[in-house]
């Protein structure tokens, strides 16, 4: 039985904490970053949607290359390249002096942020049906950490410059690089590792294989369709929240804490209670039944509070992510695990690529003054019938498996 290192379990902890902080430090002061350039809202509205976009597509690309490269020279030193990579790479944004060197930088970040991937191959290695599920679960309790103090902590640097939260993002990543280099062991043996196959490299390739592969496709497209469901909260929630209840920018902010505070209690903590009593496949379906019923409670709330409310009741949605990946995880030979998790991360990067399109465009339709049919929460209904199509692939999981 593999024995999880409690050093190495929190030094992915921290890794997935820091891209979630970095993408999330950001958040506040890219707006101001892009008017060094250009101070007309629709140039800095433009640009700031291709920094999320690009940023998002560079993981798609890199996910499998890196979990490759982890398969076959071990996870520890594709993930300090990333660390130290990444580190470089904000001290780049901070002091960029042109708009181009600066989407450059943005470039490189959705690059090295991919080490998502092999963090989670590293967290499959050290992982055994005892607590596999549970470690899963760190890896969402960690990005729900990184999200509640990412845009906290840029709002507040953002008030020294906005070269400040860079700064910060960089020297978190660099000394977590150190720590890693002197602390972090290899957890790939010899035995497990694999040539480099060209054909591997191919984010298509890979994505097309897994989504038809033979006893497992059915839980590709359920953990495809909760994903793509799960992308309309940041799509259109400060949309949403404004235009229903006339939010400020705080009370935003607040109530995004609040889903990253449940995030991390419900992945980082109940699901090393629930998950063992009740078992993966039961844990994903009540996540999946609890997802369907959380959105349609966003989609038809009434008063602002309510969403609190919503968001308390239906929490157990947060099981959903550790308990479909511990199952595909757990289907997997340790050699395949780094295309396996690249795979994944790509799966998650196409929705966040599509999924902003498809929910601010249903949400602008049906919010438009000239609407026939005015409904805020439209979007919310989308994103609920889309996680009903992924339970009632799960309906059918346990008789095809």
């Amino acid at each position: 039985m593999k024995k999880t290192s409690t050093a190495s379990v929190r030094f992915i902890f921290a890794t997935i904490f820091l891209d979630a902080l970095g993408i999330g430090v950001l958040i506040p002061v890219f707006p101001e970053v892009i008017k060094r350039f250009g101070h007309d809202p629709s140039f800095v509205n433009h640009y700031f949607g291709y920094f999320i976009s690009v940023y998002a597509l560079m993981q798609f690309v890199a996910s499998p290359v890196l979990g490759s490269l982890s398969d076959r020279f071990g996870r520890r030193p594709v993930l300090l390249v990333s660390l130290l990579g990444a580190g470089l790479d904000y001290l780049l944004m901070a002091f960029a002096p042109t708009l181009g060197i600066l989407f450059a930088g943005r470039i490189v970040s959705g690059l090295t942020g991919a080490s998502m991937t092999v963090a989670s191959s590293y967290m499959a290695d050290i992982s055994d049906d005892s607590n596999r599920s549970a470690n899963f679960g760190m890896i969402g309790a960690a990005f729900g950490l990184g999200f509640i103090v990412g845009p906290a902590l840029g709002g507040l640097l953002g008030n020294y410059g906005h070269q400040a939260p860079f700064i910060a993002a960089a020297v978190f990543n660099l000394l977590n690089f150190a720590f890693g280099y002197f602390i972090l062991p290899e957890s790939l043996d010899e035995s497990h590792r694999r040539k480099i196959e060209l054909r591997r490299l191919n984010p298509f390739q890979s994505l097309f294989k897994l989504l038809f592969k033979p006893g497992m496709r059915l839980l590709i497209w359920i953990y495809l369709l909760v994903y793509l469901a799960g992308q309309s909260h940041p799509s259109i929630w400060t949309l949403f929240t404004q235009h229903k209840f006339g939010w400020s920018t705080f009370e935003v902010g607040l109530s995004l804490s609040f889903i990253g505070i449940s995030i991390a209690v419900v992945q980082g903590y109940m699901t090393r209670i629930i998950v063992p009593r009740w078992g993966e496949v039961k844990a994903l379906n009540v996540g999946l039944v609890f997802g369907i019923l959380a959105y349609l409670g966003y989609a038809t709330v009434t008063q602002g509070w309510m969403l609190y409310a919503v968001m308390a009741i239906t929490c157990l949605n947060g099981l959903t992510g550790p308990a479909s990946m511990s199952l595909i995880s757990k289907d997997t030979p340790p050699q395949e695990q780094g295309e396996l998790q690249g795979t994944l991360i790509s799966i998650a990067s196409i929705t966040s690529i599509i999924g902003p399109l498809i929910y601010t465009d249903v949400f602008a339709r049906f919010t438009a003054g000239n609407a026939p049919t005015q409904f805020a929460g439209s979007a919310y209904i989308l994103a609920a019938v889309i996680s009903l199509g992924a339970w009632g692939l799960f309906i059918l999981y346990p008789r095809h498996h």
